[in-house]
């Protein structure tokens, strides 16, 4: 959401009290570490503009900013460079540092050059001619596009996974060149130590639906990093960059709660989020909490809904000034359900969507939620969208027995709906289970298992949707007139439930699928058993294995698996374990089963624990389930 330097006189007077509490200068409320990066960078290119040596960069103008988040937490397609326009038989140079996760594990962990027709990203007419990222890996993703050849890239450092070791050969003062005299594209990007090179001395395909206009763009995009761009050789759109100090002119909100459960201290309701402050000259940088100062209105000790007042005071480099405000809305509820759509079912169609989940290849993921609907019409329930990474989509498909997209006309609908009217009365209040499958051969299926109000189960599955990327297949949940709230908890909310004390519904996972589901868990903090737990069984409830989040179990079956996980420091993981995201996946391999949990805990860092090999096993009769042990666990 967009945020103006001038809101409501309540909040300006909130946030002068807030000023007004502490000094300007040297004040703990604002203190912060001026960037001395940044004089870093304009001195390097002040002092020599030169990159790789003695050769100097002619036309280098200075165009400092910073593109990606500096902690290294900004995702793909997060954040992007300024655009820049190549003419045709025209030369790009630019030079920035490429900064580097230490901690970096993947080799696609830097950064990618990607290449577009002279339209903006959001444009009716943009088009691609492809990516080229700075690792090199002939087997992988390093390079994609319709019109890039891969076979044209060299490299001085390749890699054979992106697990390799190696990445952090990638950082450092980067030189970039987009070359195209003579017709054709010669990319270079270089840091003195790893050189790689695309060279295509083929005419350049014209993308631009004015056939008169020759021009490319060109912008940087990081992932898991971060980019200090120095200088460009070509004028970006918005103008170049100087290095001076800039005021900040407005500010924008990230990652505010929706909900915040009643007690929740303010400090802690919203430590992880982080304003983008936009300044001068189109510069603008992520800040995080630790820089802000927050306020809600009126204050938390109640229900219902507040207004987050953010205040900043920082110039670009750090020193204090005039301050800008930031405000949002978000609930105090006294139960920490997810809801998607207003729960007055006022939500329009494409209102309101959860997030992304990811599908493996052969992999079911399997939601459960509550579905409210405004009754109107049979199409004012859940909807499910099946779509890549981008969100480009294959199909989406209605609770109602209807869809539509370019794989929807290869799948078959099925659904047990005899009495429409009767099922629409019945879906204000269903429980509904989803099972997304993506089927590892181009094709996915959707089945939603519908428990009615009325007693009445009702069962939709779309089966055979086509066109499918297995290796890029999501699916995500949006309303129309409906609002959905994934409720399903078990054990009781202030983690007294002792051991065994509450039990999930079981999953059936059928011989050679994956079947996966996703938890919020909560902890009593007390001993690093007191989280989820998943019961391996037959249908009878006779038991092959328990398998803990801590790498602990036991069982029959359980003495052939291969446990693997946990964390280095089991406090750090305990105190992270409350509000972790939790993903499990259980895989039955026929006489085996492997159980995976990827835990992302609310430190923002991702654990692990596998247990591998779970046997001897029952294919044709293996269902799982949670339970919890001085916690407890909401279904999302």
């Amino acid at each position: 959401m967009r945020h103006l330097n001038k809101i409501a006189t309540a909040f300006c007077a909130a946030a002068l009290g807030l000023l007004s509490m502490t000094s300007c200068e040297g004040g703990d409320l604002y203190s912060v570490d001026s960037p001395d990066w940044i004089s870093a960078k304009a001195d390097s290119i002040a002092n020599s503009k030169t990159q790789g040596g003695d050769e100097e960069i002619e036309g280098l103008e200075e165009d400092v900013y910073t593109i990606g988040a500096t902690d290294f937490s900004s995702g793909w397609w997060a954040a992007f460079t300024k655009y820049y326009q190549i003419p045709e038989n025209g030369v790009w140079d630019a030079v920035f540092n490429m900064n580097i996760n230490p901690n970096a594990s993947n080799t696609y962990k830097n950064f990618a050059l990607i290449i577009t027709n002279d339209e903006d990203r959001g444009a009716a007419n943009y088009k691609e001619y492809g990516a080229i990222r700075y690792d090199h890996q002939p087997s992988g993703n390093s390079e994609w596009g319709d019109y890039i050849d891969r076979s044209l890239v060299e490299s001085t450092l390749t890699f054979n996974t992106d697990t390799d070791a190696g990445v952090d050969k990638l950082g450092g003062k980067v030189r970039l060149t987009i070359d195209r005299r003579g017709g054709g594209l010669i990319v270079t990007m270089t840091n003195g130590t790893v050189i790689k090179t695309y060279t295509q001395k083929s005419p350049l395909a014209n993308l631009n639906a004015d056939a008169s206009n020759t021009t490319i763009r060109a912008f940087l995009v990081p992932e898991g990093s971060y980019i200090g761009f120095l200088g460009s050789t070509i004028e970006p759109i918005g103008g170049f960059t100087s290095a001076e100090d800039k005021m900040p002119l407005s500010m924008t909100l990230n990652s505010v709660p929706r909900k915040v459960l009643q007690g929740t201290e303010l400090a802690d309701a919203f430590a992880n989020v982080t304003a983008t402050v936009e300044f001068e000259q189109a510069v603008s940088k992520t800040v995080p909490a630790s820089d802000l100062t927050f306020q809600a209105i009126p204050d938390m000790n109640q229900l219902g809904s507040k207004t987050l007042v953010a205040v900043y005071n920082k110039t670009y480099k750090g020193e204090n000034c005039s301050p800008i405000i930031a405000y949002a809305t978000f609930d105090v509820v006294d139960k920490m359900y997810t809801s998607l759509g207003a729960t007055d079912n006022s939500t329009g169609w494409w209102g309101a969507h959860s997030d992304n989940i990811k599908v493996g290849p052969k992999e079911t993921f399997v939601s459960t939620f509550t579905n409210y609907t405004s009754g109107a019409n049979n199409w004012n329930n859940f909807v499910v969208v099946l779509c890549r990474a981008d969100n480009s989509e294959y199909a989406v498909v209605r609770a109602d027995n209807y869809g539509w997209g370019d794989g929807y006309a290869a799948c078959t609908p099925v659904g047990t709906q005899g009495d429409w009217g009767a099922w629409l009365a019945a879906m204000d209040g269903a429980k509904v289970t989803t099972y997304v499958t993506n089927n590892g051969d181009g094709t996915a299926d959707v089945k939603a298992v519908m428990e009615g109000t009325d007693g009445n189960t009702y069962t939709q599955e779309y089966l055979g949707i086509n066109t499918v990327d297995p290796d890029n297949f999501y699916f995500r949940f949006t309303v129309d007139g409906c609002h959905l709230e994934f409720d399903n908890v078990i054990g009781a909310e202030d983690n007294t439930t002792g051991w065994w004390g509450a039990h999930s519904a079981m999953i059936n996972v059928p011989v050679g699928k994956i079947y996966s589901t996703r938890i919020k868990n909560f902890t009593n903090g007390a001993n690093n058993w007191n989280n989820f737990v998943v019961v391996l069984t037959r249908e009878d409830n006779s038991e092959y294995a328990v398998v803990r989040a801590d790498n602990y179990g036991w069982g029959d079956s359980y003495g052939a698996c291969t446990p693997s996980g946990g964390p280095a420091d089991w406090g750090t993981w305990l105190k992270a374990m409350d509000e972790a995201m939790v993903t499990v996946s259980v895989t039955n391999k026929g006489g085996s089963a492997d159980v995976k949990c990827v835990m992302v805990g609310n430190d923002g860092n991702t654990y692990y624990q596998d247990y591998l090999g779970i046997s001897p096993i029952d294919g044709d009769n293996l269902y799982f389930r949670f339970t919890v042990d001085g916690s407890h666990l909401v279904f999302e």
